[in-house]
């Protein structure tokens, strides 16, 4: 039995099977993205979306969705189905689906009265193409299979409207044709393994409604581009495979280089099957170097998200070399930061206070998978080197105070991963001494002590360093931990944040905490009862001011909640962090059933993935971009730390 695998029931039902995504990459930044029903319901679906270098490498959707028909004794039976204005569906395809099946390629199974048809849908790996596979499992008359695309040639976060700037051109191409709308796009060449009979009737589609983002009050109507149609007749037992891609290929090739790519792919049987694929969607490799998307639809190459999922996306599943990869190009970036001051044209955020803190801490989950002497092998010039950078206070927001504390200035401009923002300024305007910057500051400086340690180039840096934490340590103390027993999150000259957040929990879940084992379990007593959820832990106590539990309403509304009581699963891992090197052994079992409630998403939201945020009340449902890195991350870092437990 298939570990991911929906029936007829659940199919049919628009108001279950709609709610439903699923995502596949070629980890190269292109991705295939619709519901289970491929019914397009946000404007970033779409069958082939690419990202276009020339156009600020931002994604583009150039195949929005395929229409497939079975023809029989002249009977055409339409298997697509799209929303139109008004909340009308059509053509009512998901009636014919009998079984959706999502374990190695998602795999959709229709039956048309004596007419089983199966689809299957596969990436190439780090070429923007994609492969869709029918085959006729059973047929009792003569059967032809009609393909009609919709085409849209729109950046993802635009939408289209009928117009006649565009190119009707479709030139023949060996078993196929290419287009391409508008100046400045690749070619779409659209091809099959087996010769069609190409049907040239162009016109527009209009009124196409996506769900989401009606939801969401962005615009959600646009109208999409037929140049025509085509047809193929099949056997029983026949495949036909269809080829959307921006390069041509030779119709021959294709059934091999679906069978390849078949070979290749880690089933989805288990839970940590679902987030190793799901980790490895994040890559993405070009010309400039190896990256870490931070999550899709609409994820970036943000500099804190890779650091933060870096171990998680790869240690954790034994990418060794990809982490290695994705580091490397992370580090020139940083390091070019360092020395010259220069933003990196790829990695956003790199001049943000707290990346070298989050990238010490990368390392850090580095030594502890691979050994010290590696680490220092590798990555110790560049500890060295931030070392320095920060006890030099040469970061222009990242201060060290005479007591060993860092303070920034966030009341502009957000600073820390709570960035939401609203009328230029931020939502929570965290500034002077962050909980987590200060934790993140001394777990840097202990485990930078620790790593240079008999290392004579670094004798100097190091008593500087051992120094700092003798002060770091007990400021720290007076500084946040509060009568109540938990940790203010940010304290700015004479005012003390009160409100619980999760950030504690970063400061008590890290290797080296400044608190004692007594300390760490009084917070984490207040953030199990007031902030931990199935999903995660919540961005802000219900019993704290401001507590907005939903991400839901106008896009003012949603930027108000994002960080005002939504759950985050990847702050459960150093919760997880934290529960363990209080309780011990004695806390395995409860972490190992915490896991439960992300082990039931997988077949929610983004099936196989972690949505990036969790409403912070019952019944906890995903919200934000379908699949993000730093969740899947955390999740995967509390997996692998349990099976040091022997679970």
């Amino acid at each position: 039995m298939s570990y991911l695998k929906f029936d007829k029931n659940l199919m049919i039902n628009l108001e279950q099977s709609l709610m439903k995504e699923m995502l596949r990459t070629n980890q190269a930044g292109a991705y295939h993205c619709t519901s289970v029903v491929d019914c397009n319901t946000r404007k970033q679906h779409g069958l082939l979306v690419i990202p276009i270098p020339e156009m600020e490498n931002s994604s583009h959707v150039l195949l929005s969705s395929m229409d497939v028909s079975v023809i029989q004794h002249g009977a055409q039976f339409n298997l697509g189905l799209h929303r139109y204005q008004g909340g009308v569906y059509s053509p009512n395809g998901h009636k014919y689906i009998r079984e959706f099946d999502c374990e190695s390629v998602p795999r959709t199974t229709y039956r048309v009265g004596g007419v089983i048809l199966t689809k299957e849908k596969i990436f190439i790996s780090h070429e923007n193409r994609l492969l869709i596979r029918y085959t006729l499992v059973e047929a009792h008359s003569p059967t032809t299979l009609r393909f009609k695309p919709m085409l849209a040639f729109r950046e993802v976060n635009q939408l289209v409207i009928a117009n006649g700037n565009l190119n009707q051109d479709c030139p023949e191409v060996p078993n196929g044709v290419s287009c391409c709308l508008y100046p400045g796009y690749p070619n779409l060449y659209m091809q099959f393994n087996h010769k069609p009979q190409w049907n040239y009737e162009p016109h527009w589609y209009n009124g196409f409604e996506y769900l989401k983002d009606l939801e969401r009050g962005v615009p959600y109507t646009e109208d999409l581009w037929v140049p025509g149609y085509f047809e193929i007749p099949i056997k029983k037992g026949e495949s036909i495979i269809f080829s959307a891609g921006t390069s041509e290929v030779s119709p021959r090739s294709l059934a091999k280089m679906y069978e390849n790519e078949i070979a290749i792919r880690t089933c989805r049987t288990s839970f940590f099957n679902c987030l190793k694929n799901a980790a490895k969607q994040f890559y993405l490799r070009d010309k400039d170097g190896m990256f870490m998307l931070s999550g899709y639809p609409w994820g970036k190459i943000l500099a804190r998200n890779t650091f933060m999922s870096l171990p998680g996306n790869t240690i954790a599943i034994d990418h060794r070399a990809d982490y290695e990869a994705i580091m490397a190009t992370a580090q020139k970036a940083l390091e070019n930061f360092i020395t010259t001051g220069q933003l990196d044209k790829r990695i956003q955020g790199i001049d943000l206070p707290d990346i070298p803190l989050w990238c010490i801490w990368a390392l850090q989950q580095y030594a502890k998978a691979y050994g010290a002497e590696d680490c220092k092998k590798n990555y110790m010039t560049l500890v060295g080197q931030i070392m320095e950078y920060l006890l030099d206070n040469r970061h222009p927001n990242l201060q060290v105070d005479q007591r060993g504390m860092v303070r920034t200035v966030g009341t502009d401009t957000p600073v820390s991963w709570m960035n939401a923002s609203l009328y230029g300024k931020p939502v929570v305007p965290r500034t002077g001494y962050l909980v987590e910057f200060n934790a993140l500051w001394y777990n840097a400086l202990m485990f930078a002590i620790s790593l240079t340690e008999g290392e004579a180039a670094y004798t100097s840096m190091r008593e500087l360093m051992l120094q700092t934490v003798e002060t770091l340590k007990p400021a720290f103390i007076d500084t946040f931990l509060n009568d109540y027993g938990y940790l203010f999150d940010y304290v700015n000259d004479n005012y003390a944040d009160p409100s619980v957040r999760p950030n504690m929990a970063v400061a008590i879940g890290l290797d080296y905490s400044p608190l004692d084992r007594r300390q760490r379990k009084r917070v984490l007593d207040v953030v199990t009862r007031e902030l931990l959820t199935p999903k995660g832990l919540r961005t802000l106590s219900p019993k704290s001011f401001g507590y907005r539990p939903s991400y839901l309403g106008s896009p003012e509304e949603r930027e108000m909640a994002l960080h005002n009581g939504p759950a985050r699963p990847w702050l459960f891992g150093f919760y997880a962090d934290a529960y363990l090197r209080v309780f011990g052994h004695s806390g395995v079992s409860y972490i190992d059933r915490m896991l439960i409630g992300y082990e039931d998403e997988m077949t929610q939201g983004c099936i196989g993935s972690l949505s990036q945020l969790y409403d912070g009340n019952p019944p906890f449902s995903g919200r934000g971009a379908i699949s993000h890195a730093t969740n899947v991350a955390g999740i995967l870092r509390t997996i692998k730390t349990l099976k040091k437990f022997n679970i």
